[in-house]
């Protein structure tokens, strides 16, 4: 089997509604979603686990720390770019629709990330490896530090639940 390039094969879905199961959303729910796989700013993406909190757990006898895992950990946050309608100068209702979703602090998003062999053009399928999901809500938005190159926004994301591992659902 042939490795893979990342570039062109992160797929990223956002859902402003709670898809039936968390777990396992379904082709549809996810192709009906907001596709932001070309709004983002593909350097600073971050949508990944971290450490679990450590728990200390030596016996009397452990002559080093033994930690158990706790609690799970979650990161993520992107930069997206921005759309503008040619004529009126202002948001592109359709390909400004990542931004629309995110822009709002407080605003509860479900997202789900595929990193395959596909391309991330390609429309969600059944059994599709989804290698993160992720509960999120909205922190308000920042403008990039530097002023230079395409009009962009930073959306920090404060994660509440994590899938790590799923797969495409069949649904009903």
């Amino acid at each position: 089997m042939p490795k893979s390039l990342a570039d062109g094969h992160m797929k990223l879905t956002l859902l402003t509604t709670k898809p039936v199961d968390e777990e396992a959303p379904t082709a549809a729910e996810l192709n009906a979603g907001i596709d932001a796989s070309c709004a983002i700013l593909a350097s600073d993406f971050t949508w990944t686990a971290a450490d679990s909190d450590k728990i200390a757990e030596a016996a009397l006898c452990d002559t080093l720390n033994v930690n158990a895992l706790g609690r799970d950990n979650f990161t993520a946050g992107m930069t997206l770019f921005r759309y503008f309608d040619d004529t009126t100068k202002n948001a592109d209702a359709t390909e400004d629709a990542a931004f629309a979703a995110t822009k709002t602090k407080g605003t509860e998003l479900w997202g789900y990330l595929r990193v395959t062999g596909k391309e991330a053009t390609e429309d969600w399928a059944t059994d599709d490896e989804i290698e993160l999901g992720l509960k999120v809500l909205t922190d308000n938005p920042q403008r990039p530090s530097n002023g230079g190159g395409y009009v962009k926004t930073r959306i920090p994301l404060e994660p509440q639940a994590g899938w790590p591992q799923i797969a495409v659902g069949a649904g009903a």
